[in-house]
């Protein structure tokens, strides 16, 4: 009898933690281990927002999936993922195909418009290492661009961001540490810079209380942000947001729209009903009617059983996902009963840029200002940790000992 094999689709932070411990619960005679990303690398995706800002270089923020995982012991197929024929336990890839007997779900999120005319056409959004990336380097042309011309127009250096949820402010937070070192660079009047974050609902980081919220507006107001609250975005056209019921135009030379993420489209190709975007997974992380398929991270949507409510989809939840997952699967190949999925809220720490942040952490205790911006390195450290163990840590830790 052949040993089952068990699929992973996607290297993030559900799948990479679930394959790793996969292969730390079950033996290499007990289940082949299969991982499939796009990708040759990991990326820390609560990460992008500082190589969209150019405060960090694209390789700070990932590292090779064979440092994370023993390629004897897991195989690596670097493809795309087209869809699941849940009827014959197949993934269907670019460029091959690859049966399962149980599999993983944990392909991550993309950008969600919500429908807002031309935002897909216009804007820039923060999804992967290449997107970010691209960001960073056109803000820079704007900025080099502008230096030489000889009819300037200022909005050629206005920053325009949509959404005030974590990426949003975390985004904006980076960019007021990067545009003083562009106006530098470049030689421009710093005040001839705007960033701009707009947000329809009447106030940014709904996960925080008003006093944490009060704290961080001011704190990157005083650096030169401005925020547009309550202003619903209309439209998006090649020159800015058209916003509000009076249709307000704002000009930017660069737009980047952060307001929301959606699951990935293979859900859908794959015959799954969504429910905005995600689909529901029960107690033990599987959807209903599914018995060897598990669905994590960004893809699903995972109910508090307390509150009836989902948990946020941070990279938080996505691990501890992971995590029990690879006990689930290791226990149904041992024929053994299955645990439901308990999580453990370790507190949530925002930046606001190098040197300030602010946290809610264990406890109720709050935190602001450096102490905040110290608090979210560890957290950063600690996920490299959880996602890609010691050698991770010591290539790409944030905290420098020596």
């Amino acid at each position: 009898m052949s040993k089952p094999k068990v699929v992973v689709l996607g290297a993030g932070y559900a799948g990479l933690v679930a394959t790793r411990r996969l292969t730390q619960k079950l033996s290499a005679e007990e289940a082949e281990i299969v991982l499939i990303n796009k990708h040759n690398y990991h990326y820390e995706s609560t990460w992008l927002h500082e190589v969209a800002a150019g405060t960090i270089n694209p390789n700070q923020a990932r590292f090779m999936l064979t440092d994370a995982v023993n390629p004897k012991r897991v195989r690596l197929i670097y493809d795309t993922v087209i869809e699941v024929n849940r009827d014959e336990q197949r993934v269907i890839l670019d460029n091959s195909e690859v049966s399962y007997d149980y599999l993983v779900f944990a392909l991550g999120f993309v950008s969600n418009t919500f429908g807002i005319p031309g935002m897909d056409e216009h804007a820039f959004a923060i999804t992967d290492i290449d997107s970010s990336r691209h960001i960073a380097e056109h803000i820079e042309y704007q900025f080099a661009q502008y230096s030489t011309d000889e009819n300037k127009n200022d909005d050629q250096l206005t920053i325009l961001v949509g959404g005030g949820g974590f990426t949003g402010i975390e985004f904006v937070g980076e960019l007021a540490d990067k545009v003083p070192e562009l106006c530098q660079k470049y030689d421009i009047d710093r005040s001839k810079a705007r960033i701009i974050n707009v947000e329809a609902a009447p106030s940014i980081l709904p996960v925080f209380d008003d006093d944490l919220v009060s704290y961080a507006k001011k704190a990157l107001e005083d650096r030169g942000v401005e925020f547009r609250i309550g202003a619903p975005i209309k439209e998006c056209t090649e020159e800015g947001f058209i916003v509000g019921d009076d249709k307000e135009l704002i000009k930017a030379g660069t737009v980047v729209w952060t307001g929301g993420v959606t699951g990935n489209p293979v859900l859908a190709k794959s015959g799954y009903e969504l429910f905005k975007g995600k689909v529901n997974v029960g107690p033990d992380l599987r959807p209903e009617g599914e018995e060897n398929v598990f669905i994590l991270g960004d893809c699903s949507w995972t109910l508090d059983q307390e509150t009836g409510r989902p948990y946020p989809p941070t990279g938080q939840l996505a691990t501890q996902e992971g995590a029990q997952v690879a006990e689930n699967i290791a226990a149904l190949i041992r024929n053994q009963p299955i645990q439901e999925f308990v999580y453990s809220n370790k507190g949530t720490v925002a930046s606001l840029g190098l040197s300030d942040g602010i946290g809610n952490v264990l406890n109720g205790n709050k935190l602001r200002g450096k102490a905040a911006a110290a608090m979210k390195k560890v957290v950063d450290d600690r996920s490299l940790f959880l996602v890609g163990g010691p050698k991770v840590l010591l290539k790409k830790g944030k905290f420098r000992p020596f």
